[in-house]
């Protein structure tokens, strides 16, 4: 497996807004999800807590889904979920806040980013840290594995270039399906009763630090294979998450307060370099830049 990434990002950004006829392949299947976010990066027990152990709880964030025909559900703010039993059942991922960006040799725009990208250097800003996720550092290798289509693939079909180098599965793809993923990559919330308003936050994209803190809370305290939570351990990451302050939480609100509309061309001096006053200086860690990758 070898990929192209230089000047791309599009796995890491919301690139639907720069083409005519965009493929949602989130939402095709019979479980489409809550939220409007695109590839969500699906993080794994262990990712949740590395990121709530680096004070980056502020940058997580829930998948819910609605059910497909035959599953368990439960109904909250007059929202149907899939769940299993009585719990509903969701992802944690990273956080996509609107950033001005520039891939794919193209001009500035406000798109959804990851939060962890760098804006200028299309580049993430955890890359080689203990937290960077699994599935971001196996990418596009799950795919594969699975011979399902890769973002790189999208890229290419869109804007044209080589962005999958190599299309070889490696052979340590670390593919987590069915109960496997119960625990660890899909979680269950234990009441349900206590997502009402949360739910309605949620599809209307106006989640808050507490909200998102819950499903943290819960994903960090659970247990691979089984729907359990440690009560104790959910307290104590629920509380670490909800009162993280870290520079994504910080830069998200001005990224929120400067942005333009989705897909807009940044004007006058705004720019991907504005990451520098956002991001930096709020601490964000440097990325190394092209020249030696």
């Amino acid at each position: 497996m070898e990929v192209n990434c230089e000047g791309c990002a599009g796995c890491c950004l919301d690139w639907r807004p720069l083409v005519d006829a965009p493929a949602d392949h989130e939402r095709r299947g019979a479980r489409p999800p809550l939220d409007d976010t695109y590839n969500l990066v699906p993080l794994t027990r262990s990712d949740v807590r590395a990121f709530v152990d680096a004070g980056y709880g502020d940058a997580l964030t829930p998948r819910l889904w609605t059910p497909a025909a035959g599953d368990d559900s439960v109904t909250v703010d007059d929202t149907a979920l899939a769940a299993i039993g009585d719990r509903p059942v969701f992802f944690v991922g990273l956080r996509k806040l609107p950033k001005p960006v520039a891939p794919f040799d193209g001009d500035a725009r406000w798109l959804p980013a990851c939060a962890f990208l760098d804006p200028e250097s299309l580049q993430c800003r955890i890359h080689d840290s203990e937290c960077y996720p699994e599935e971001c550092e196996d990418y596009p290798g799950h795919n594969l594995a699975l011979d399902a289509e890769t973002e790189c693939e999208r890229v290419e079909d869109a804007f044209g270039g080589e962005r999958l180098v190599d299309d070889g599965a490696p052979d340590d793809a670390g593919v987590l399906l069915g109960p496997q993923a119960l625990g660890e990559k899909v979680f269950c919330y234990p009441d349900a009763g206590e997502l009402d308003g949360v739910v309605e936050r949620l599809r209307a994209g106006e989640l808050t630090d507490a909200d998102r803190a819950r499903f943290v809370g819960v994903a960090a305290a659970s247990a691979p294979g089984t729907a359990a939570v440690e009560p104790a351990k959910r307290e104590t990451d629920e509380e670490r998450a909800a009162a993280a302050d870290s520079w994504v939480g910080r830069a998200a609100a001005e990224w929120e307060a400067r942005a333009g509309a989705t897909g807009a061309r940044c004007e006058g001096d705004v720019g991907p370099s504005l990451a520098a006053d956002v991001e930096e200086a709020r601490g964000a860690p440097p990325t190394p830049g092209w020249d030696d990758v």
